[in-house]
């Protein structure tokens, strides 16, 4: 069976002039209510935790192209619903002022910020990124045991090469999908989602997760299944401690619903939809978020198709395929030196840019997908992000005023609607209404 992919994006919220809007709930019953009419799924629009911040999600896709189309017809409605209200889009990363949104008032996001610390939360408020879910065979995750008992040797084994493969991706997607350079009114020349939504002690960023990297940061390959169990389970204990040091009652989590694997915002997780779900994408336009879907999506596949079994090797610095292995550099270097400087240098340091050469140069056999791998480069063969494109056009920056800040937003609104409405308007994407 040919696996699917999925993905969710979140947008902020805000008016003609650039400043956040706080109403998400309008929004999404509107865009639920157009969707009723045009037979499209209502679902895939919901709520996020500021009524300034929605998420948009994709039914699953067997293709980068089926999955662009669903995608870009979710986004067109939104875009259009919110003409109707006179609320735009802005689709990336962070919003470039100072921004202390009021938290919706469900128990799961109250629980998280008493948890953490409202201050330190509202991290999670002030970002927003894209998830990428890779299918796994029917059965394989269970919030009971986290992985079925059941699940086929082959369904294990499938598991484990795509948590080790997403872990190795991790820098790379990191590096080609910075958005905004601009938090809190700073440029404080980081991969800002990165170093304050994850956290980061290597980065010295007081990020959501810089105490509690069990469930936030990215961690090690796992060696086998029963590892990968262990962890979760290690992370679940350790986020039931956080709560209890809190002075909040563990059990409240569980009455709404929590387990091991809702006790897990690490940029690579197992989700309780069936997925391994990667979480380090950052918000973003259209033709970056298929991009890294396409990189993802081809490099899955491959690993697939060709019965690769994903090996970290200390002494590997790329990706390399040698008969039915594919080496991955190992996390002392991964998850320290690549890391870093995928969230500092970026694309401009010479580690990164070979690594994703390697990365690129493998995902690309997938060739439905090489269209949409084709826009992360200029014409010359260098790397180009959205990050780059904005300080190119405002060199030496390092303080936004409300006014460049209110115009930024409003520029990346425009580009989010002249790629959506262009992309809908040259091919209108095919509908459908399976979620996951």
């Amino acid at each position: 069976m040919e696996r699917r992919i999925g993905l969710e994006q979140e947008f902020f919220l805000v008016d003609s002039t650039g400043r956040t809007s706080d109403r998400a709930d309008e929004f999404l019953a509107l865009c639920r209510e157009t969707a009723g009419r045009e037979g499209l799924d209502p679902e895939v629009f919901v709520g996020e935790c500021t009524e300034s911040m929605v998420e948009i999600n994709t039914s699953p896709a067997h293709t980068v192209e089926e999955l662009a189309g669903s995608y870009l017809t979710s986004l067109d409605l939104a875009l259009r619903a919110g003409q109707e209200l006179g609320i735009r889009l802005y689709p990336l990363s962070t919003y470039p002022l100072p921004l202390t949104p009021a938290l919706r008032n469900e128990l799961s996001y109250e629980l998280q910020a008493r948890t953490v610390g409202r201050t330190r939360f509202l991290h999670a408020a002030r970002c927003v990124g894209v998830h990428l879910h890779l299918e796994l065979p029917a059965g394989t995750v269970e919030p009971d045991t986290i992985i079925s008992p059941k699940a086929s040797a082959a369904a294990r084994e499938e598991l484990l090469n795509l948590y080790n493969l997403a872990t190795a991706l991790d820098p790379a997607l990191v590096a080609l999908t910075r958005a905004s350079p601009f938090y809190e009114g700073q440029a404080p020349g980081l991969a800002v989602r990165t170093a304050f939504y994850r956290g980061s002690a290597l980065l010295g960023s007081e990020g959501l997760y810089t105490h509690l990297p069990e469930v936030g940061d990215l961690r090690p390959y796992a060696r086998n299944v029963e590892e990968l169990i262990q962890r979760q389970l290690v992370g679940y204990k350790v986020w039931l401690g956080a709560m209890e040091r809190s002075g909040i009652d563990w059990r409240l989590f569980l009455e709404i619903g929590g387990n091991a694997l809702k006790a897990s915002w690490n940029p690579v997780r197992l989700n309780g939809h069936g997925t391994v779900e990667l979480r380090s994408v950052d918000g973003n336009y259209p033709e970056v978020v298929l991009a890294a879907a396409a990189l993802v999506h081809g490099a899955a596949n491959r690993v697939r198709s060709e019965g690769l079994q994903v090996t970290p090797d200390k002494e590997v610095r790329a990706f390399d395929v040698s008969e039915n292995r594919l080496y991955v550099p190992g996390f002392e270097y991964l998850g320290k030196n690549l890391s870093y400087a995928a969230a500092t240098e970026g694309v401009e340091n010479l580690e990164v840019s070979t690594y994703l050469d390697s990365v690129l140069e493998f995902a690309a056999s997938d060739v439905p997908g090489q269209k949409y791998l084709a826009g992360l480069r200029l014409p010359g063969g260098f790397y180009r992000t959205t990050e780059a494109g904005i300080l190119n056009e405002n060199p030496l920056i390092t303080h936004v005023s409300i006014e460049e800040g209110l115009h930024l937003v409003r520029e990346a609104c425009d580009e989010l609607e002249e790629q959506v409405f262009g992309a809908i308007s040259e091919q209108p994407p095919p509908v459908s209404k399976n979620t996951s």
